[in-house]
């Protein structure tokens, strides 16, 4: 892994264990977003996909898994493009790995076009918020003030009406809908709650190149049963089970475009 010590991991479940994961002990460890965003991508069998900031594979594996796409992934820290190639092989799926910076993608890379183009940028804004102690963590956490970038690389690789999908915290929707490309068309926006009757803390945003549909906003998608959490163990919603567990599709993307 470029020459340094590589990371102590632990080995995680996702999609009711169905894929195995090596991720950091310490520094960024994927949790529900990265499912959620691939449960998102309208991809079929065959079609070629790419996730902007891969991190260990989360996202681009889970939707391999789900629906036999073939993926690539770009990945600025080598530690985790090492340990995204590690997991593909160890779960037997397709995923090429760049080790790359976003603004700085391979020759070769950036002569390609995909089907559907996904991200899950930082959450964070450039000076928001706290540092994090790990290094790894907090570039993955706090960008560098190039949101706009991160979706203008998006739909440069995305083919026509291929689609691009982020998912982020709500307080970044508005610099987000500004950096909206005028030829990202077919705009559906879908909120995500921890709890019914509770303000969105995140999103899942989707467009689909020179897509001319109307806008649309989606019911939100409930991801906890109850008002509180009242009980020991796992208290997901339904809806929320069968995308974590079972690998559904978000259904918000079953609306015409």
């Amino acid at each position: 892994m470029s020459g340094e010590t590589a990371p102590e991991t632990s080995l995680d479940g996702f999609l009711g264990g169905r894929l195995r994961l090596a991720q950091p002990k310490r520094g960024y460890r994927a949790g529900t977003d990265p499912v959620l965003l691939a449960a998102s991508v309208p991809a079929k069998a065959g079609e070629r996909c790419l996730d902007l900031g891969c991190g260990v594979g989360t996202a681009a594996l889970c939707l391999s898994l789900r629906t036999g796409a073939v993926c690539d992934g770009v990945e600025v820290q080598p530690e985790y493009a090492a340990l995204a190639e590690q997991n593909a092989a160890a779960n037997d799926l397709p995923l090429t790995v760049w080790q790359a910076d976003l603004m700085a993608l391979p020759t070769s890379l950036r002569q390609q076009s995909f089907d559907h183009v996904m991200l899950n940028p930082p959450y964070f804004a450039q000076g928001a918020g706290t540092a994090a102690s790990d290094p790894g963590r907090d570039l993955a956490l706090r960008d560098r003030g190039d949101l706009r970038d991160w979706l203008g690389v998006a739909v440069r690789r995305t083919k026509p009406k291929g689609s691009v999908t982020v998912i982020a915290r709500t307080d970044r929707l508005p610099e987000l809908m500004a950096a909206v490309p005028t030829h990202l068309g077919s705009l559906r926006l879908q909120p995500l709650v921890a709890r019914a009757g509770r303000p969105a803390k995140r999103f899942v945003l989707q467009g689909f190149k020179d897509g001319r549909a109307p806008f649309v906003l989606c019911a939100p998608l409930v991801l906890h049963e109850g008002e509180t959490h009242l009980r020991d163990g796992d208290d997901a919603s339904n809806s929320a089970q069968e995308i974590l567990r079972n690998g559904a599709k978000l259904r918000f993307l079953d609306a015409d475009r």
